[in-house]
C-alpha cells in the first residue's frame, strides 16, 4: 500500500501505475457536474490553491450541519466519472491537479490529460459512502452551497488513510480500456 499525502508532485504520481493500492491523505476538493463547468467557465479562485497538487473527488456527499456549525460527511461514496470527461483534461492542466478519484473510469480525453500534466485516475470503490466518510476527518470550507446545493458544491475536507485503486495511470494504463476490449473480444466470441 503506497501512502500519499496532498500537496503530491508529479514525481510521486508518475511513479504510479495501474493496479497500485493507495492510501490518500490530505485536503481534496469534491466536485461534480455544475463545479467542473464552473471551473471551466469563470476559473474561480477559491479553489485553486485548494486543488493545486491536490486531489478532485467526484462526490455527492451527504452532510450533517453540527451544533458548532461546523460540517461532517456522514456518507462519501464517489459518483461516477464519465459526466465530468468534456471538463476534466483542461481543469487538470488549468488547476495542476494530481489526481481524481471517481468511479467507472474515464475517456480519452482524460486519459491524454492525465500523461501531458502529470496526474492519475484513482479509483474509490461504490457502494461504500459510510465507510469512505470516515476517512474525512474535516470539512475545512465549502463553496457554492446555497447555488449549486450540498451534492454540487465545493467541498474542501482533509482525509486520513482514504483507501484507493489507481485504474488509470500518466503513463497512458487504464484498467477500465484493458477490461472494454477483453469483454468486447469476449462478446464477439460469444455472438459469432
Amino acid at each position: 500500500m503506497i501512502k500519499l499525502r496532498t500537496p503530491i508532485s508529479e514525481e510521486d504520481i508518475r511513479n504510479l501505475h495501474i493496479g497500485d493500492t493507495v492510501l490518500l491523505s490530505g485536503v481534496i476538493v469534491t466536485a461534480r457536474d455544475a463545479a467542473h463547468k464552473l471551473m471551466i467557465e469563470e476559473k474561480p479562485d477559491f479553489v485553486r490553491d485548494a486543488l493545486k497538487e491536490s486531489v478532485i473527488y467526484h462526490c455527492g456527499p451527504v452532510v450533517k450541519k453540527n451544533e458548532d456549525g461546523s460540517w461532517s460527511f456522514v456518507s462519501a461514496g464517489p459518483t461516477t466519472s464519465a459526466r465530468e470527461e468534456p471538463y476534466q483534461a483542461s481543469v487538470i492542466g488549468e488547476y495542476k491537479v494530481r489526481g481524481v478519484i471517481g468511479k467507472g473510469g474515464m475517456g480519452p480525453k482524460t486519459a491524454a490529460g492525465l500523461k501531458e500534466h502529470g496526474a492519475v485516475y484513482f479509483h474509490a470503490v461504490g457502494g461504500a459512502g459510510t465507510l469512505i466518510a470516515n476517512a474525512v476527518k474535516k470539512v475545512l470550507a465549502v463553496h457554492k452551497l446555497e447555488e449549486f446545493g450540498t451534492p454540487e458544491a465545493f467541498w474542501v475536507i482533509e482525509v486520513e488513510d482514504f483507501p484507493l485503486v489507481v485504474t488509470m495511470d500518466s503513463h497512458g494504463g487504464s484498467i477500465h480500456k484493458e477490461i472494454l476490449e477483453k469483454s468486447s473480444k469476449i462478446a464477439e466470441e460469444l455472438i459469432g
